[in-house]
């Protein structure tokens, strides 16, 4: 049988009969009645926070015991299966019985306490609650009992999320606490104890939120040992030391067993373990050999911690929903055990504790810690399992996820820019995409490694979500398209633009484009309309007819199952000019009356065996083989930089193993383990490529499994080339599962190693078969060596000043095997499972049941080392928030439009800064800090450049907030902390030791690179103390506003009901 840490649920699950719970039921109502009168439960005066802690003593080894459930927001049941404890012959779980079971053991006894981490499923559970019920477990939460941890939607993954997304979650887990339970309900550590490996960012966000430590289960078991060994399971985490400093260091703890008890004392109804039997009287007394056990585990435990303060969670995957089989139990633990402390003079004292306890505690002892400052990726639990393969899991939802994250910015940001009211219902329809997202950003959800039952449940909230952000976008369009009377055509949205498929540019010759830009500066791009026919005319807001061109619908993308009943058998492409946080309007026009303007039709052109190809702009020059059609060549054309790469599209078998020893581990939906360390070639396949003087395209197939499609465009103002690839369905008619990558090939003298992004924001250098913090030995040279890529990775040859960098649309695993080589998993389909815990191979079938077909773009850039970054910063921002693309039907004459409509507008009276994103930008339904007459805002600014990427982008930004918006002009702002939950003014975190040595080389570092710690707080400080509406942001700062508007609308008409419930 696994062990808690081999298996992703934490312990095995065995089948047991449900409990009454009209009998709990009863009781819950029986304690309200006497229970609730306990003087102090409702008190003005009750503590909550590190005031409600219980005491410890001195001079003792204090067992900080804390009772707990983890709850996945889908994983083998969807979310709201998991809620209602439905379908049991998957898994008996029901999460409404855990809270209903734990709230009367809690009003039993003010010493008890319980944690809860998942707000999706307390905020449902919170819904159903009667006003009294209410009232009694805000008394729990006020007398610090009941202790929010982490406080988001979910616990996200770690690998597969965005920055940006999971700010959102927590968000709007914080915001569900901060209006039901104050201050009290603020989280004050972060609790990642289930995902499978840990990014720095993570940690940084989670010290910007203001949290005093962070938690996690799961360690490599090589950096475990090691640990364990030298007594540093507990570490300060220096989480962005080029940029953030102190602001983003965070006490950091690795949690003894994983995330549950230590073995003999698991107490819930679906244990094995043995209850404490402490009658002596009756047959099976084991109270002596269960003290006596305990105690030996403690005496391990201790070995490996430096304070006289341990922490034991006493809990697991969806435990406690009959919470007095733990309670009494530790009663009795916690009664035998501290007896012992007079009878037998024991120094160790056990306790009732919360994860900000025993940490209050930790840093009350005074210690010194050492440092860490690289992450924790990739995670093994076994020589043979790289918890690896998960990075690109389900590459179709993570697509998914990424596209959805960029529309609900877009929505969120029209609905405040508008000004919308509840009388439009923007709200309601907003708070359902919001959900949606905070519930697929969980560890079993983006990560791909959820049944595939739950990940259709995952897609479909999405899709739900986006259909009712559409409604908020059109209601914006009617107010900002209208300059009199006149309604203006409602939006149509076409969400497989991707596959070239749009029903309603299918079945209408005459339509308006309009494209909505979420970035804070004038974008460029290019947009692929599906149409039918050849004769196309395309103008711009002033009736200018544009440069566009027709490409026939390829074979490739003919094939898809999902674009069946699509009649459009070309596409219509044409570059546009869209205005920062605005939108500009695009005319279509089926034929010409003099025939002047009409689309160039491109047509396909063979290869020709011996003559080379050119695909060629004003930045870049690409060579592919004549014979093969494969990329040879690429070159910087205003660098004279000149490199030789291959493009090719290859596979990892998959091992097929039975998982009965380590050796035989199978790759699964989380493991990764290729059955050699060789890619294997597609096989050889037909090219072709299209020229035009809007896009020049090369289209090559790898076998009957993958197609790429390089493309150039004319007008780029970059040096990059874009690579639109499209992977399936994979073939399993040998038996074997398959492993996709996209591999690109150079000469580039690279060292062993690689850079990749961290959730979409600061880049962490990678060596080859090398940790940072052990002395790591390789047993898996190619799944050992991947990496979660969330936007970019790149390798730099410095004896050339050159850097190759390669941009994804969605997160996948990466790595560099050999020196000038960078590749990227795409696609995988295995027919196995990894045996830990989903149950089921990763083998989605897709729509025609013979395997799904999966299509995504990179973009790759040649440029110098200095001037990279300049380019992948915007780019990938530009990525991840991309322009939104409505279709409207012409009823009128061009003239009428303008007459009618606005065509082109901006929210902004002038752009941002180029190092600067409007990360955040949304009315805000809660409570106001202070209360404020008018309807506030939250705005977020950041700085996306690192400290000394760039010469001139990496200097401090300035924005002024007095004069920046068109709709309303901002009075005041109050800073808060990044989740939004509490005034930065009043943030006050606990302080920490470092190692004396490694506190010196911290010193040394920053002033190498001339930024202290403090730096980025202290110069924020002086220049907000001059005019609180000039904001300073420094490299890698996100700093977060409570706005009030002088010209908003009154509070109440955004807040007439709470979408929290």
């Amino acid at each position: 049988m696994s062990t808690a840490e081999d298996i992703k649920g934490g312990l095995p699950f065995q089948s047991s009969p449900v409990k009454m719970f009209r009998i709990c039921a009863f009781v819950a109502a029986f304690s309200i009645i006497f229970v609730s009168a306990r003087p102090g439960i409702h008190s003005k005066d009750a503590a909550c926070g590190y005031a409600s802690c219980n005491p410890v003593k001195d001079g003792m080894i204090n067992i900080h015991l804390v009772p707990h459930t983890h709850d996945d927001v889908g994983w083998l049941k969807t979310v709201d299966q998991y809620f209602y404890g439905s379908r049991n012959d998957i898994q008996n779980a029901g999460v409404q019985y855990i809270l209903d079971s734990v709230i009367p053991e809690l009003m039993s006894d003010p010493s008890k306490r319980f944690i809860y981490v998942e707000i999706a499923f307390f905020a449902r559970w919170w819904r159903e609650l009667s006003d009294s019920m209410r009232h009694v477990v805000k008394g729990l939460v006020n007398n610090g009992q009941l202790e929010f941890i982490l406080g988001g939607w979910c616990m996200n993954d770690e690998a597969s999320t965005h920055y940006n997304s999971i700010i959102d979650q927590q968000s709007l887990g914080f915001e569900f606490l901060r209006q039901n339970f104050g201050d009290c309900g603020r989280p004050r550590i972060g609790w990642q104890i289930d995902p499978f490996g840990h990014s720095r960012e993570l940690a940084s966000l989670f010290a910007q939120f203001g949290f005093d430590g962070y938690f996690f289960g799961r360690l490599d078991y090589q950096d475990k040992a090691t640990r364990e060994k030298n007594a540093t399971m507990e570490m300060l985490w220096e989480a962005s030391p080029k940029n953030l400093g102190q602001a983003a260091e965070l006490f950091t703890g690795v949690l003894p067993n994983g995330y549950g008890p230590p073995d003999g004392f698991c107490f819930d109804q679906f244990c094995n373990d043995d209850p404490i039997m402490d009658d002596d009287r009756l047959h099976d007394y084991n109270k002596d050999d269960k003290v006596k056990h305990f105690i030996s585990a403690v005496n391990d435990q201790a070995k490996h911690f430096t304070t006289n303060h341990l922490i034991m969670t006493m809990g697991s995957d969806f435990q406690y929903q009959n919470a007095p089989h733990w309670y009494k139990n530790m009663d009795k633990l916690i009664q035998y055990v501290n007896e012992l402390q007079v009878t037998n003079n024991s120094t160790i004292n056990v306790l009732y504790s919360t994860p900000s306890c025993y940490t209050y505690y930790v840093n009350k002892a005074g210690k010194k810690y050492t440092t860490k400052s690289d992450d924790f990726f990739p995670y093994a639990s076994q020589p043979h399992e790289f918890w690896t393969g998960y990075f690109t899991s389900r590459a179709a939802l993570k697509g998914y996820e990424r596209k959805t994250n960029n529309f609900l910015q877009v929505c969120k940001q029209m609905d405040a820019l508008t000004m919308l009211t509840d009388a439009d219902n923007s709200t309601y329809n907003i708070q359902i995409l919001r959900e949606a997202m905070g519930v697929v950003q969980h560890h079993d959800g983006v990560s791909g490694t959820e049944k595939q039952h739950v990940a259709y449940d995952y897609a479909e909230r999405l899709a739900y979500g986006t259909t009712e952000c559409e409604k908020v976008v059109n209601d914006a369009y009617q107010k900002l398209l209208p300059k009199g009377s006149v309604a203006a055509p409602a939006q149509n949205f076409c969400n497989l633009l991707n596959i070239s498929m749009c029903d309603f540019t299918e079945n209408n010759k005459q339509f308006a484009v309009i494209v909505y830009n979420p970035v804070g500066r004038t974008v460029r791009r290019h947009l692929r309309i599906p149409v039918v026919g050849t004769s196309y005319v395309v103008m711009d807001s002033t009736g200018q007819v544009i440069q566009s061109q027709l490409l026939e619908v390829s074979v490739e993308t003919k094939k898809i199952p999902e674009r069946s009943g699509s009649k459009a058998d070309h596409e219509l492409v044409f570059a546009v000019k869209i205005p920062a946080l605005g939108f500009n309007t695009y005319f279509i026009m089926s034929g010409s009356q003099d025939g002047k303007g009409l689309s160039y039709l491109s047509k396909k052109r063979l290869l020709k065996p011996g003559r080379d190809i050119i695909l060629k702009n004003q930045h870049l020059s690409l060579k592919f083989n004549g014979n093969t059609g494969r990329l040879e060549n690429m070159k910087n054309l205003r660098k004279n930089q000149d490199i030789n790469v291959t493009s090719e599209f290859l596979f990892y078998y998959s091992f097929p193993g039975n998982n009965s020893k380590d050796i035989f581990q199978a790759s699964g939906a989380y493991v990764f383990r290729p059955n050699d360390s060789q890619a294997h070639s597609f096989g050889p396949g037909e090219a072709y490529f299209i020229k035009g003087p809007v896009v020049s395209e090369l289209h090559t197939y790898f076998g009957n499994t993958a197609v790429q499609v390089i493309r150039v465009y004319a007008d780029s103002d970059a040096p990059y080339f874009e690579s639109e690839w499209t992977v399936g369905p994979i073939d399993i008619t040998d038996n074997y599962g398959k492993e996709v990558i996209a591999r690109y090939n150079t000469k580039l003298k690279t060292d062993k190693t690689f850079y990749t992004d961290a959730n979409g924001r600061e880049i962490l250098k990678r060596v080859l078969d090398y940790r940072e913090t052990w002395p790591f030995n390789q047993t898996e040279i190619v799944a050992g060596n991947y990496y979660p890529v969330n936007s970019r990775i790149y390798i730099q040859d410095v004896t050339q000043n050159v850097q190759l960098t390669v941009l994804t649309d969605r997160s996948e695993g990466g790595s560099s095997l050999s020196d000038g080589s960078l590749e990227l998993m795409v696609h995988r389909r295995v027919l196995n499972d990894d045996s830990l815990g989903v149950g089921e191979p990763l083998n989605e079938t897709g729509a025609d049941g013979k395997g799904l077909i999966v299509r995504g773009k990179h973009h790759v850039i040649l440029d110098s080392i200095a001037g990279s970054a300049r380019i992948h910063r915007d780019m990938a921002l530009q990525g991840y928030m991309s322009p939104v693309v409505s279709f409207a039907s012409v009823d009128y004459t061009l003239e009428e439009w303008n007459n009618n409509f606005n065509t082109m507008w901006s929210g902004l009276k002038q752009e941002l800064p180029a190092n600067v994103h409007m990360l955040t930008l949304e009315q805000w339904g809660g409570p106001a800090f202070p209360p404020s007459s008018s309807q506030p805002y939250l705005i977020r600014l950041e700085h996306i450049y690192e400290n000394g990427e760039d010469p001139d982008l990496s200097k401090p930004a300035i924005v002024s907030l007095s004069n920046l918006f068109v709709p309303f002009t901002i009075e005041s702002v109050v800073e808060l902390t990044l989740g939004a939950n509490l005034q930065l003014s009043q943030l006050n975190r606990l302080k920490w030791n470092k190692a004396e040595e490694q506190e010196k080389n911290s010193f040394k570092w920053h002033a190498k690179h001339r930024v202290s710690p403090n730096h980025a707080a202290k110069d924020t400080v002086l220049k907000f103390e001059q005019d609180p509406l000039i904001i300073t942001l420094n490299p890698m700062q996100i700093r977060t506003f409570q706005v009030n508007l002088a010209d908003g609308h009154p509070a109440s008409t955004k807040n007439k009901f709470s979408v929290f419930s």
